[in-house]
């Protein structure tokens, strides 16, 4: 069955809904190590996508003069003679480069990859519990705290009781390309689908096929309106942490 047929959901526990329903959530605050000690893994937040922004004002309304002023002459713009210096536009962002090859990923990265899409395909929830961890470096799996069992909470999303929808829409996402976001940097991290980073507008044909395995039609168009892809995304570190696997803006 295609993932292109389900109804996405929405991080919080109870029935699904459309995509266009998710709410904006704030991220809480970064986890801190207790004092004392080093965290096992780097600080990590969730990446966000950025939504479109409207265009500036191309004016704005003139000042009202005090009482007893003529209001200030404002000389015209005098066309470009080639004598003055034009600020020069910033050059478009260039889009990230897709991956599709595992064998290129760390060792520690493409393990955990694995140990993700085997127990997705098992069917069974319970096989992710050991990957999701415990406590300060514990699988981010909303963009709000979460109350109760993790598991649980998976299931909760699903549509079904056991969990296997949402097992589902995980494989699917893991076998999607995927971008490598700020290498190099404590926040270094393998992100799929490569939708996350890349503006809507810019997929091809091929591309948007490959995220109609994901979403449906009518959320592309949810998306398109905010601007980014703000389904179901997940992160593995350099290190082979799962970072998080969440959906929302």
């Amino acid at each position: 069955m295609s993932l292109s047929a389900m109804a996405p959901l929405v991080l919080c526990t109870g029935p699904a809904f459309a995509l266009s329903e998710i709410q904006r959530e704030e991220l809480p605050a970064p986890n801190q190590p207790p004092a004392g000690e080093d965290a096992s893994q780097p600080e990590m937040t969730v990446p966000m996508p950025d939504p479109v922004e409207a265009p500036p004002a191309t004016g704005s309304e003139p000042a009202s003069p005090e009482d007893g002023q003529a209001p200030e002459q404002v000389e015209p713009a005098k066309p470009d003679d080639g004598k003055t210096e034009n600020p020069r536009p910033e050059a478009a962002q260039p889009l990230p480069e897709v991956h599709y090859d595992l064998q290129s990923l760390p060792e520690p990265v493409r393990r955990m990859h694995s140990l993700l899409v085997e127990a997705c395909k098992s069917g069974d929830i319970e096989k992710l519990r050991p990957l999701i961890g415990t406590g300060e470096t514990a699988t981010q799996l909303s963009l709000t705290e979460i109350d109760g069992d993790a598991i649980a909470f998976l299931k909760g999303l699903s549509g079904d009781s056991e969990g296997q929808e949402i097992l589902a829409i995980m494989e699917e996402v893991l076998n999607a390309g995927y971008v490598h976001l700020d290498a190099g940097t404590p926040q270094d991290l393998y992100v799929w689908p490569y939708f996350f980073a890349m503006p809507l507008d810019k997929l091809d044909a091929r591309q948007r096929v490959e995220l109609f395995k994901i979403v449906t039609a009518g959320d592309y168009d949810d998306m398109k309106q905010f601007g980014a892809y703000i389904f179901y995304r997940l992160g593995i570190t350099p290190q082979g942490h799962w970072a998080f696997f969440v959906a929302g803006d």
